[in-house]
């Protein structure tokens, strides 16, 4: 194998084992040997790949936290006519992923944001910009549902963005511990008639 492409799958196999454990244990409940342990390396071997672990993770948000929220909140509703219908598919077809998922301890993005806010400003930095990736796409969706027809001209697109997207956080933290499946239900049903409220339909 070419070493390039040697040591691009070494870092990503790096990457993808550190998500799992700073997803299960937080990033300052993870220390550099229990990222050694998991991954059965040495201290030499890690330090050729990255300087440091806070190194280690913004190169884990830059390639794998930025694809995981684009997969599972962006790309679903990116350029659909339907705005109304596709954030209602979106939101439904996440929670349902996190609900089937036994190893579940919350959302990613925001559960980092909580741990880092106030701690390291440059961590924050990059969580916040994948956030803002995906208010902005949100918004421009809601827009454009206003300019097809799809959403009452009334509606404060911003507004609905940031509800949207401050509920669905909340609603990951609560299915951790809860009933998840009962929960995101329950969830589920209040966000279709919240949308419903903001269609142009109503307002005929």
């Amino acid at each position: 194998m070419d070493k390039n492409l040697k040591r691009m799958a070494t870092m990503h196999r790096m990457q993808t084992k550190g998500l799992e454990l700073f997803y299960k244990k937080g990033y300052y409940n993870t220390s550099i040997d229990d990222i050694l342990k998991e991954l059965d390396l040495s201290k030499g071997a890690f330090y050729y790949h990255f300087q440091s672990k806070e190194d280690f993770f913004v190169s884990i948000v830059q390639n794998m936290v930025v694809r995981k929220v684009y997969n599972l909140m962006i790309e679903p509703i990116e350029g659909k006519a339907d705005p109304v219908t596709a954030i209602e598919r979106c939101f439904e077809n996440a929670l349902a992923t996190a609900e089937h998922n036994e190893l579940d301890y919350g959302f990613v993005l925001g559960n980092f944001i909580t741990e880092f806010n106030g701690r390291n400003e440059e961590i924050s930095k990059y969580l916040k910009d994948i956030y803002k990736v995906w208010e902005v796409n949100l918004v421009t969706t809601l827009q454009k549902g206003k300019t097809d027809g799809f959403i009452a001209r009334h509606v404060d697109s911003e507004g609905v963005a940031s509800f949207l997207i401050a509920s669905y956080m909340g609603i990951r933290v609560l299915m951790v511990e809860g009933n998840s499946r009962m929960l995101g239900y329950n969830y589920m049903q209040q966000i279709k008639q919240y949308l419903k409220s903001i269609a142009e339909t109503q307002l005929v």
